[in-house]
């Protein structure tokens, strides 16, 4: 599967969108839960499908440019083909000196902003869930472990490391439109539906005061690169002056749930509406 990886690194950017495309169409014809479930959510987000169907071939073409994103030299700058906007949203984030934390949905190139975001404002500390297939476990840490920027699996140990680094004023990233296990999120609404949503970058920012910053990061269209964006600061969730905490965590969570949204809305053709974001979390040990 490596050597498979090596082989796609090696196909330019738009002909593995090209392949992606039609992977992503090819799953939507064969799953009738999968469309059933992309419909919901679409609709729930009170958006017509018209403007939400571009998403269904973006998910295979998310899948199709992993071999580029994971296989690129370690000496290779990812930042040639990223157009980028809101720098100063970062600058302004940093000055305070508490430390950012970088956050965003499963939306357009969410492989690549972590990456692109490590050059510009590394070190960065990531957190992710490692794939349950050994192989694919193996293959994701080797391929997103890259300079000023270290992946650390959703455990006691990451956390403490993320809780590091913004008191050393770097910055941390995470996806938080993903479901937690139980214990490790809050029922927060999403598109004005309840939604297990995680708590860790809520409680993050309200224990260290770090600034909140939203982040997306756009497929353009024919393989021509990307669009990333830093989104102004999520208000109200840093500790005042006192050190008290300005919001409490059901409050943070939402207003990091509202940022989500309005990224999603500003791209509903690359939000992986398939996704089951309204399920019932999986019983297991809180952290």
């Amino acid at each position: 599967m490596h050597c498979l990886f090596r082989f796609f690194a090696l196909w330019p950017l738009a002909a593995l969108h090209t392949l992606g495309a039609g992977l992503g169409w090819l799953v939507w014809a064969a799953s009738p839960r999968y469309r059933a479930q992309f419909r919901a959510h679409v609709a729930q987000a009170g958006l017509p499908f018209e403007l939400a169907r571009p998403a269904i071939a973006e998910a295979g073409r998310f899948i199709a440019e992993l071999p580029k994103l994971w296989m690129r030299p370690a000496t290779e700058s990812c930042l040639g083909n990223v157009r980028v906007e809101g720098q100063a949203n970062a600058e302004q984030a940093f000055a305070q000196g508490r430390g950012v934390i970088f956050f965003g949905p499963h939306c357009g190139s969410f492989e690549l902003g972590p990456q692109a975001l490590a050059e510009l404002y590394g070190p960065i500390t990531a957190i992710y869930r490692p794939a349950r297939k050994a192989w694919l476990a193996r293959l994701e840490r080797l391929a997103r472990d890259r300079a000023n920027l270290t992946v650390v699996p959703a455990s006691l140990s990451g956390i403490r490391l993320m809780h590091k680094t913004l008191k050393a004023n770097q910055a941390v990233a995470l996806l938080t439109d993903q479901v937690p296990p139980e214990g490790l999120g809050v029922w927060a609404p999403f598109f004005g539906k309840p939604a297990y949503t995680m708590t860790l970058a809520a409680r993050l920012a309200l224990q260290s005061g770090a600034v909140l910053l939203p982040v997306s990061c756009e497929r353009l269209p024919h393989g021509r690169g990307y669009f990333l964006k830093i989104w102004p600061a999520v208000e109200g969730v840093q500790p005042d002056d006192a050190g008290k905490p300005r919001a409490e965590l059901l409050q943070a969570v939402t207003q990091i749930n509202r940022a989500i949204e309005a990224i999603v809305l500003s791209q509903p053709g690359q939000y992986l509406w398939g996704y089951a974001r309204y399920k019932t979390p999986r019983k297991e040990a809180p952290l």
